[in-house]
């Protein structure tokens, strides 16, 4: 990924949102640019022109925090996208000796998967940060069963899954909204991570291969998935309304683990417990086959 032009995309869309009024400042006349102009932006980050102009054309590197976080209150930046800049900013600067050397996958340790394993009342998966599932309990290869069309086999790209796979939209009912903040999320994963080619390759091989990705990612959102709600339509369950955790494990090379539950006693609830039928009786007969 280009740093410059990520540096570059961002400011400059994030300048365009805010109107001379949200920022207080007075307009006169016509204005030629959408939102703030440099100067204003400078003005209100308390550095000059020049120096803003220098910033917004990619040069982030060198810049201090104290500037970072100035910038991020004249642009109105929320704590998400502060972090992004932040990111970004490190990504411009000399790369460390740990971010030269290639990058070894992680290795999954077997109390994790022994906490995967005893988590049966909710699907659970573990994450890495290009969206690869590694690791799943039986409950989650269950629910992703639209993405392992070739099997229950591990790793599978959640990412590859939305963009490019033809069943996503009828998997996601709330297609737009769920690529989205993925998008999001994966530009976030990718200023955290410049280093890592794996990644680069995944965004060059989604924006040469899906239209819808290209144009999200062209409009520069960040998003951190930390918890919400997500729907999904299972082939054999129906519509299941779940509400979704994302547990970070910081010593584990930006693994994290995500589960899905809902309300024991609600339609979504009584779909979980349906599912965990439907998946040993699938589990039953493969066995049977074999």
């Amino acid at each position: 990924m280009d740093n410059t032009s990520e540096v570059r995309a961002f400011l400059t869309s994030r300048r365009a949102k805010i109107t001379p009024e949200q920022a207080g400042i007075p307009a006169y006349g016509s204005r030629r640019v959408a939102g703030l102009r440099r100067g204003e932006v400078a003005a209100l980050a308390g550095v000059s022109v020049e120096y803003y102009t220098r910033l917004e054309r990619g040069h982030l590197g060198g810049a201090s925090d104290s500037v970072l976080d100035a910038l991020a209150r004249a642009l109105r930046l929320d704590e998400t996208e502060t972090a992004h800049l932040h990111h970004l900013a490190r990504a411009a600067g000399p790369a460390p000796i740990r971010a030269r050397a290639r990058r070894k996958p992680p290795e999954i340790r077997p109390a994790i998967r022994r906490v995967l394993d005893s988590m049966t009342g909710v699907p659970a998966f573990l994450r890495n940060h290009r969206f690869d599932i590694l690791a799943a309990n039986p409950l989650g290869l269950a629910l992703y069963a639209p993405m392992l069309t070739a099997g229950p086999m591990l790793p599978v790209n959640s990412m590859r899954f939305t963009f490019l796979d033809p069943h996503a939209q009828a998997y996601y009912p709330e297609w737009t909204q769920v690529a989205g903040s993925a998008v999001a999320a994966l530009r976030i994963a990718a200023a955290r991570n410049p280093d890592d080619q794996q990644l680069m390759n995944l965004i060059g091989e989604l924006s040469m291969r899906s239209e819808p990705f290209r144009t999200m990612w062209a409009a520069q959102e960040v998003y951190v998935h930390r918890h919400g709600t997500k729907r999904l339509r299972h082939p054999a369950i129906g519509e299941l309304d779940l509400a979704f955790e994302v547990l970070e494990l910081p010593g584990d090379d930006g693994l994290t683990i995500l589960t899905y539950s809902a309300e024991p006693g609600t339609p979504s609830g009584d779909g979980l417990e349906l599912l965990a039928t439907w998946a040993a009786t699938q589990v039953g007969t493969a066995a049977a086959q074999d």
